[in-house]
């Protein structure tokens, strides 16, 4: 690429950044039904937008809230599929937003606001990347459809379902992702393993209703009691889990994945400093990085049951409930660990009580081979967008969709995001670098000839 798409970047970078602000404004907030206009209106301004660029955009339209769909075409037969999207995180809770979070606020070159950094801010990256080769080549190197959902925050299946029906039409030759992270705010990377997800809700029913603790305590089983001895069946102490079988499908690490891990310098104080633990956790003889990239875990996401306003009720709660969260790593089957989840479960719970688990939510682990073709070209349009070398990383969470991807569309997805764990996504003031966002813009730009 000539460094006119650059220098157009360079150029226009007040007028990109004011565009995001004036999209960030709209609260599409697709959890909350009151903001069921603002989320259409949004996919709305991005139809309009493409269309000023003179992209094919149109809105498709599945039950829930739209998809944004755009195809610019290219002069080769190759097709390059961006997702992203334009759906965002309730601004819950407000009183510690330091501005308001649907009004765009710049401070020290960091843009604030929800949406700025998941995902507003890193799928414009990619927008004003095929602007600007547009605008300086006339042409785009090859097509370049996006599709952009607006329940990614809700966890609706309109996108995952358009794909699977779709799927002999789309027919991407790689998918590019940026709903993911760098590094740091100086190395730039590629995700190329996600972890999977099982999530189910157990609940102990003890009397029918709360009772006297002076009258049935000691006789009658206490559910919240019963279920805390449950979990702490399932977890030890350091966070291993416990559940037989739980660890069969785990593959150990492959020696330049050790060795990368050890190249990182990964600062464990800074990391429990910014959330402000006494100190790190988890399962002994494993590194950090290791434990929430490659290693699954079993979580306690919610617990409640009896009284819990102020002062004291001396009761036998009813009931007690807990939400579980598994996470995955690649090879482990979500359905093989559902039931070795569910038979465990069952076999520590006294007949006591009564217990009911909810229907379990799965999503599969992913691995990606960093030997496809497509992860160099990936690599050197980070280092000629960011001026630096990238490097490999895993990601503790989950995008489901991407699972989609893999098993529907059969080609190489490239997660390569531009903002950083710690830019607060789902948290107050959420943030994104502005020296990011145009570096993260130069180098979706070059991505698109390279790949």
């Amino acid at each position: 690429m000539s460094d006119k798409a650059e220098a157009y970047i360079d150029a226009n970078r007040e007028r990109f950044i004011e565009e995001l602000k004036e999209w960030m404004r709209i609260p599409s907030v697709s959890a909350q039904r009151a903001h069921d206009s603002d989320t259409r209106a949004c996919a709305e301004w991005l139809v309009a937008h493409f269309q000023g660029l003179g992209l094919e955009a149109c809105l498709v339209e599945r039950g829930g809230h739209p998809i944004v769909r755009a195809l610019g075409k290219g002069q080769n037969a190759r097709r390059v599929m961006i997702y992203g999207h334009y759906d965002v995180q309730p601004e819950d809770p407000l009183d510690q937003w330091q501005t308001p979070p649907f009004e765009p606020t710049i401070r020290d070159g960091i843009l604030y606001g929800r949406g700025s950094t998941d995902d507003k801010g890193q799928v414009f990256t990619h927008i004003k990347a095929v602007e600007s080769l547009l605008k300086t080549e006339g042409e785009l190197p090859c097509d370049v459809l996006f599709l952009l959902e607006g329940e990614e925050e809700c966890g609706g299946e309109s996108l995952a379902d358009y794909v699977r029906e779709a799927k002999d039409e789309l027919k991407p030759d790689a998918v590019i992702v940026s709903d993911s992270t760098m590094y740091d705010e100086n190395t730039p990377a590629i995700t190329y393993g996600l972890r999977g997800m099982v999530m189910f809700e157990l609940t102990l029913k003890g009397p029918s209703r709360d009772v006297h603790s002076g009258s049935y305590g000691g006789a009658i089983a206490n559910p919240a009691m019963v279920l805390a001895q449950m979990l702490s069946a399932c977890v030890d102490p350091d966070g291993k889990v416990l559940i037989p079988h739980f660890y069969d499908d785990v593959a150990p690490l492959e020696d330049w994945e050790a060795r990368s891990l050890a190249q990182l310098g990964f600062n464990e104080q800074a990391f429990v400093d910014e959330v402000k633990a006494p100190r790190p956790h988890g399962e002994a003889g494993r590194s950090t990085l290791e434990r929430i990239w490659m290693r699954p875990t079993f979580e306690i996401n919610g617990m409640f049951g009896g009284y819990t306003g102020d002062g004291s009720k001396t009761i036998i709660p009813a009931s007690a409930t807990a939400k579980i969260s598994c996470r995955l790593v690649p090879h482990q089957d979500p359905a093989r660990i559902r039931d070795l989840v569910a038979e465990h479960i069952r076999s520590v719970c006294p007949d006591t009580v009564r217990l009911e688990v909810s229907d379990f939510a799965t999503s599969p682990p992913v691995l990606f081979d960093v030997k496809d073709p497509t992860f160099p070209a990936a690599q050197e349009a980070l280092r000629r967008g960011f001026g630096s070398e990238s490097t490999f990383i895993r990601c503790g969470g989950s995008i489901p969709v991407v699972s989609t991807f893999v098993e529907h569309l059969g080609c190489p997805v490239i997660l390569m995001g531009f903002g950083l764990d710690s830019d607060g996504p789902h948290s107050p003031n959420e943030h994104f670098s502005l020296d990011s966002f145009i570096r993260g813009t130069k180098a979706a730009a070059h991505l698109l000839r390279t790949i």
